[in-house]
C-alpha cells in the first residue's frame, strides 16, 4: 500500500515516487523519543517521525501493538496526504503528533481490511523458492 507508491505534487503537478527505506529508532540517532521512517521521494530522503507515545496510546485503546510494517504504512499514508495537501518539498523531516499517528493507523487498517491484509516488509525481497 504505502511502502512503494506514486503521488502527484499539489503545486508542481510532478509525479513523485515514494519508496520506504527504513524504520529507525530515533533515540539512538537524534536523541528523540520517536521512530523515524525514511522514504526516498524521487530519490531525495524524506523522514516521517512518529512519537513513541503513540505505541502506548494504541496499546491502551485497543490492546494491540503497532508493528514495524504498520509503522511504515502509517508514515507512508501521512506522507501521501502531505504531498496531496501541498507539503514543503524543501523540508526533510516531518513530525507526527500522537493523534495523527492514531488517525492514520485507523485509515491504513481500514484500507488493509478492504484489500485483505497489510503488505509485508521489506519491499522488493523475494522469498526463497
Amino acid at each position: 500500500m504505502y511502502e512503494d507508491f506514486h503521488v502527484v505534487d499539489r503545486w508542481s503537478g510532478e509525479d513523485l515516487h515514494c519508496r520506504w527505506k527504513a524504520n529507525i529508532v530515533a533515540i539512538a540517532t537524534r536523541h528523540a523519543d520517536a521512530v523515524d521512517v525514511r522514504f526516498d521521494v524521487n530519490g531525495r530522503p524524506m523522514w516521517i517521525a512518529l512519537p513513541c507515545t503513540a505505541w502506548v496510546e494504541q496499546k491502551k485503546r485497543s490492546g494491540k501493538v503497532i508493528t514495524d510494517g504498520l509503522t511504515a504504512q502509517i508514515a507512508g499514508h501521512y506522507l501521501k496526504q502531505l504531498v496531496e495537501e501541498g507539503y514543503d518539498s524543501r523540508r526533510e523531516v516531518y513530525t507526527m503528533a500522537v493523534d495523527e499517528v492514531l488517525e492514520h493507523l485507523d485509515a491504513v487498517v481500514d484500507e488493509a481490511k478492504a484489500q485483505g491484509n497489510l503488505p509485508s516488509l521489506p519491499v522488493g525481497v523475494e522469498a526463497p523458492g
